[in-house]
């Protein structure tokens, strides 16, 4: 499988993708390869929900971008192949959650995502 085309990682690209309407220039961030490995409330470190592949990615970003809520990027740090971001969500009725997410990229796209959620109760 070759390697996506479209936008190359970096921070500013990222809030775009993030704090988009649609999940579309996020997903542009990700290699045909990529493995996003999801730990919250309902998916604990040693049964984390893993996500295979752009196809399966876009189906969870279709999803997140389908509901009522805003995101923001509050932070990213990059270091060679490695990036590290936070991000912030709100849903209409004021419920909030926090993610946390650990990259590694490849040709300036993520190949690899571990991500902690964490939401109101």
């Amino acid at each position: 499988m070759g390697t996506a085309t479209g936008s190359v990682f970096d921070a500013e690209t990222l809030r775009r993708g993030i704090e988009g309407n649609t999940g579309n220039t996020l997903l542009s961030l990700y290699a045909d390869d990529a493995e996003i490995r999801i730990v919250d409330r309902d998916h604990e470190p040693s049964h984390p929900t893993v996500l295979h592949g752009r196809g399966k990615i876009a189906e969870l970003l279709d999803d997140i971008y389908s509901r009522d809520m805003t995101h923001k990027l509050e932070q990213c740090v990059m270091q060679g192949d490695r990036a590290a971001f936070s991000e912030s969500c709100e849903y209409a009725d004021g419920t909030r959650v926090l993610a946390e997410s650990m990259v590694v990229l490849r040709d300036g796209k993520i190949t690899e995502q571990v991500m902690v959620q964490a939401w109101d109760t």
